[in-house]
């Protein structure tokens, strides 16, 4: 195809009486929000929530209302922020004072209330970010795990940390101590999983959170507001609602927040770093953009190489960090790949989250459609093509998946984050080509090689091993298993996260040391028979 096939998926979207009763959710209209261990009524500005689903009405098309939420302004978040200080108390809090077991059962406590929400946050994250039924429910599923894990990473931890070490004359216990305030910022992609792969393992270790809630997503954390209430010491979680430039904006300023938690573009984190008066008490844990590149060469099994593109590139419609967002694929077998790319792409079944086997749904943000017409149209004058029936196809927040071909990089495509479903092939006679596109790009997340060649596949994990984070083979990108290191070079991330990574990057290693003399350590076995510190301890937890 020359341009982008105009078939209309105007029957995609279903009157009212049509959606199945066991999907549907009430408004939520938000009146509240959790400071300092209470929930506060709200009572000024609201922000309305719209859902990517459309409905069909008498006046056309028209997304959906889910309910609204508090619009806070800066008075507001600055309490939030005071109410985070104050719990914190310089590191003599409540709860960074409490013990390691302490915070594990106050942390079990609130995933036993956060699995009875089930139900209804998976149901919100299908009406309100357009995920389908199954990944809902593998978010949530995901995260109840990832907690259930960060417990038992920590309880590793602390055995370690258990015993007294002796060196020098010198004897001391080395433990992990909390950082402070985290400011804690998520993505609406993965709106509750993404954001507690930082906000659980922070708050674990001691830390108080101000959590500031996604723009997309946000109604499905309401939920767990009275569970982070039940759960935790007061003032240990604070929520923020409202537009991000005019709350986060003071908060950064006071030079009160400890630790950064962010999950979002660079431009934005970098503009958040540079508002912080003390930059160098400012701990940042980022995870950034990414354009990651998959390259699939002439020794490829092309049937695989699909099968994972697809998976890397299209899953909940390419809105991933982890997304494969540019193909390279080597002329020899070009033709037959496009074949099978473009065949597999026609076939995927386009619909609403619930419907069964649905593949491609709905997007979230208002201005994504035009866009990836954009991308699509600047590709297309530069000599590209839409090759799959129904590329790029659009209707209202639904947008069908695009193959376009042959890209280069005079194109949007080759160089900019789509974050959606289209998918840039680019094709390459030496495979230095997608190396130099590697050295030279502005990201480092992943990259994924398709080949079958021991030899070939040896010098591309060499090539690619320093200007990547991970390197994939076979295989789509993606962060998991949560147990494997997560991070990314240049402006792909900063810190590390992980079950266990994550924990030591929210918090610092602090010791207590003395010399060994009799009177020390009749002293140090007193503090420990008696249980005096919660710090000083050689309690081991199972």
């Amino acid at each position: 195809m020359s341009s982008v096939n105009e078939t209309s998926f105007h029957d995609l979207f279903k009157s009212e009486n049509k959606i199945p009763e066991e999907y549907k959710v009430p408004e939520i209209h938000q009146r509240e929000y959790l400071l300092n261990g209470e929930l506060v009524e709200w009572k000024g500005d609201v922000t309305e929530i719209y859902s990517p689903v459309c409905i069909k009405t008498e006046n056309g098309l028209q997304r959906k209302l889910l309910g609204s939420i508090p619009n806070i302004g800066p008075k507001e978040a600055m309490e939030v922020l005071e109410a985070s200080v104050k719990a914190y108390d310089n590191g003599l809090g409540e709860w960074p004072t409490m013990s390691v077991e302490g915070r594990i059962q106050c942390m079990q406590k609130f995933v036993y209330l956060m699995i009875k929400e089930r139900d209804l946050i998976i149901k919100l994250l299908m009406w309100e970010i357009g995920k389908t039924l199954p990944d809902s429910t593998k978010e949530f599923d995901r995260t109840v795990d990832y907690i259930n894990q960060t417990i038992d990473a920590l309880k590793d931890l602390d055995r370690g940390s258990s015993r007294f070490q002796q060196a020098e004359g010198t004897i001391a216990q080395i433990r992990r101590a909390p950082l402070g305030v985290v400011l804690s910022m998520g993505p609406f992609n993965y709106p509750l999983n993404e954001i507690f792969t930082t906000l659980i393992p922070a708050l674990i270790m001691g830390n108080t959170i101000l959590f500031k809630l996604p723009k997309h997503g946000v109604l499905a954390h309401y939920p767990l507001l009275k569970a982070f209430k039940e759960a935790f010491p007061k003032g240990t979680v604070n929520t923020l609602y409202g537009k991000g430039s005019e709350i986060i904006t003071p908060i950064m300023e006071s030079g009160k927040v400890n630790v950064l938690a962010f999950i979002g573009s660079s431009k934005v984190a970098n503009g958040l770093k540079k508002l912080h008066p003390k930059v160098n008490r400012l701990r940042a844990i980022l995870s950034l953009d990414a354009k990651n590149a998959a390259i699939v060469t002439k020794n490829a099994n092309l049937d695989i190489a699909v099968s994972e593109i697809i998976l890397g590139s299209l899953s909940f419609n390419g809105q991933r960090c982890t997304a494969l967002k540019l193909i390279f694929v080597q002329k020899e077998v070009a033709e037959e790949f496009i074949k099978k790319l473009t065949e597999a792409v026609s076939a995927l079944k386009p619909g609403l989250p619930w419907e069964k086997e649905v593949k491609i749904t709905p997007l979230p943000e208002v201005n994504k459609p035009s866009y990836l017409k954009e991308c699509i149209d600047d590709a297309l004058a530069k000599g590209a093509k839409v090759l799959n029936e129904n590329g790029g196809s659009t209707e209202e927040s639904f947008v069908f998946p695009a193959v376009v071909y042959p890209v280069n990089n005079e194109m949007k495509l080759y160089h900019e984050e789509q974050f959606g479903p289209v998918i840039p092939v680019v094709p390459f006679d030496d495979i230095e080509e997608p190396i130099d596109y590697q050295v030279n790009a502005d990201h480092g997340m992943q990259v994924s090689i398709f080949s079958e060649d021991a030899l070939e596949v040896s010098k591309l994990i060499d090539s690619f091993v320093n200007l990547v984070s991970r390197v994939n083979i076979n295989c789509q990108a993606q962060r998991g298993p949560d147990v494997f290191p997560f991070t990314g070079r240049k402006d792909s991330a900063e810190g590390t996260l992980s079950v266990f990574d994550a924990l030591r990057s929210f918090s610092i290693r602090s010791l207590v040391a003395a010399k060994i003399t009799d009177s020390n350590k009749e002293l140090l076995n007193t503090i420990v028979r008696d249980h005096d510190s919660n710090f000083l301890s050689t309690d081991y937890i199972f």
